[in-house]
């Protein structure tokens, strides 16, 4: 009996063949299957990994499975093909809030599907929220505002929008997704299985922008630094610091400080830095895409906190001096 994979939501792919995920001799040739990967790369994108769950697929293909396993089958692949590559890398495209769970089963990243849909669409304070969960979760999610299934950002964003996200999706912990053409801006998405394209013609400012925020994120803070999220207030009359999202990255020295405006209309607040050094002294700081430098007051900055008016989308990228 052949079957066509399907999500439990949608209707079945038509060119897609579905696999056993309860059958022993599909495992073990799993197993031998992506031990060759193995042999010849650093990892894998697992897709749609949540179907393979033994929950998932016995509520999607009921008694047609057959018997349930013991045990699930992520935990038996994985560690089978770690006992000769140990430091292969696996990364779950994720759905259903079940990140957790894959990560649990031996995921090294998981998708963070949240946070793309609540960039898209959903108020900045959900984003803000978002990124209250517990740290050793968030540094274990793929951040994103493009992939080969969701629209491509160029054309899903307006140019202002499009750069606010992209400075919130890969500045936050976590692995890090440019989708291939993203930086030059290409808008149209093709099925995987397609060839060929049609020729766009680059956006040479959104590719500046992109290489000026990679130039930004290889700084070291960035790559071996503390990430927190830092606290933002407003005042009675005016609430508009709910648009505003903030957090800071520290490692020695080198710091950083990110606000964005997640929102079309223009908004301010105070930040608190949680650095109770910078008391004591003046600071400046410098915005990594402007190049405007700021003194500031560090006892201030610790306490009432840093004044910040950003337009509609705008951000700061600031580098302490």
């Amino acid at each position: 009996m052949l079957a066509c994979g399907r999500d439990p939501y949608f209707p079945a792919w038509p060119d897609v063949l579905q696999l056993n995920a309860f059958d022993p001799g599909l495992r073990g040739a799993a197993v031998e299957t992506v031990r060759e990967i193995a042999d010849q790369c650093d990892g894998v994108r697992c897709d749609m990994a949540m179907l393979m769950m033994s929950d998932v697929f016995e509520r999607t293909w009921g008694p047609k499975a057959g018997v349930r396993p013991a045990e699930d089958y992520w935990p038996t692949l994985i560690p089978a093909v770690r006992s000769r590559h140990p430091e292969f890398r696996f990364m779950a495209e994720a759905y259903w809030d079940l990140e957790w769970a894959l990560q649990q089963q031996g995921f090294d990243t998981c998708y963070d599907k949240q946070l793309y849909d609540r960039l898209e669409h959903a108020p900045a304070e959900t984003v803000r929220l978002h990124l209250c969960a517990d740290l050793d979760y968030q540094e274990k999610l793929v951040r994103f505002i493009e992939n080969h299934d969701e629209p491509r950002a160029a054309a899903a964003f307006t140019p202002e929008k499009h750069r606010a996200v992209a400075v919130t999706a890969l500045t936050l912990p976590g692995t890090r997704l440019i989708h291939e053409g993203q930086m030059e801006g290409r808008r149209v998405r093709l099925p995987v299985f397609l060839a060929r394209r049609p020729e766009e013609s680059p956006d040479s400012n959104l590719l500046a922008f992109y290489r000026r925020l990679l130039e930004a994120m290889s700084r070291v803070d960035f790559v071996e630094g503390k990430w927190r999220l830092c606290e933002r207030t407003g005042w009675p009359d005016n609430v508009s610091y709910l648009n505003l999202v903030t957090w800071c990255w520290q490692k020695g020295e080198s710091r950083c400080l990110i606000v964005v405006n997640l929102s079309d209309a223009a908004s301010q607040c105070l930040v608190k830095i949680p650095w109770d050094d910078l008391k004591g002294r003046t600071w400046r700081l410098k915005d990594a895409f402007t190049s405007e430098v700021y003194e500031r007051d560090g006892d201030a900055m610790c306490g009432p906190g840093i004044y910040v008016d950003l337009p509609a989308w705008g951000f700061h990228v600031l580098d302490w001096l």
